[in-house]
């Protein structure tokens, strides 16, 4: 079953309700269709949350949220419904807090808060995942392909790499990012 914000999935002839993203919702099929979600469950003392994933990508990103200080599972949701996990992503790492203020429940501090604290972890799990998908044969190259996975243009991520250091391209997309502000 699907409904705005969530979606029901029976498994061994239980059925659990997860709440999902807008974005998760466009990728999960019609009733009676298999399906893959990847789940956080949140246990509280008003009851149990289980929310669902269509990418891990997408999990991490809100695993990352929740452990923002005034970001609850519901605002973090929120976020997801926002964009593509990849936009957000860049949306983080550009410094783009208007994004995250047109979200309902979050404010300019929260927004700047988020941007703050996760400017860094997004860089480095933007490199790991290349680095996972190509050789590290050239790291200027990988730190390229990340700037350009951020949502920068060929051109700029060209810029903001000319003048960065480092061996490594997590050491690279740090300080294109640094340059970036």
């Amino acid at each position: 079953m699907r409904r705005p914000g969530e979606v029901v999935v029976e498994s061994a002839g239980v059925g659990y309700r997860l709440a999902v993203s807008s974005v998760t919702l466009e990728d999960v099929p019609g009733a009676g269709q298999q399906v893959l979600l990847h789940s956080h469950l949140v246990l509280r003392d008003d009851g149990i949350q289980l929310f669902g994933f269509s990418t891990e990508i997408e999990r991490e990103l809100f695993l990352m949220l929740i452990g923002v200080q005034g970001v609850g599972p519901k605002v973090a949701q929120a976020v997801l419904s926002g964009g593509q996990p990849r936009e957000l992503l860049g949306a983080i790492a550009n410094g783009d807090a208007p994004r995250f203020q047109a979200v309902p429940g979050i404010g300019k501090r929260t927004a700047e808060r988020i941007i703050v604290e996760l400017r860094e972890k997004v860089a480095g799990a933007v490199a790991d995942e290349i680095v996972i998908s190509r050789a590290p044969d050239d790291p200027r190259a990988v730190a390229h392909e990340a700037l350009l996975g951020l949502g920068y243009e060929p051109g700029e991520a060209e810029a903001l790499l000319a003048d960065a250091d480092g061996d490594s391209p997590e050491e690279l997309i740090a300080e294109a990012l640094k340059a970036a502000r």
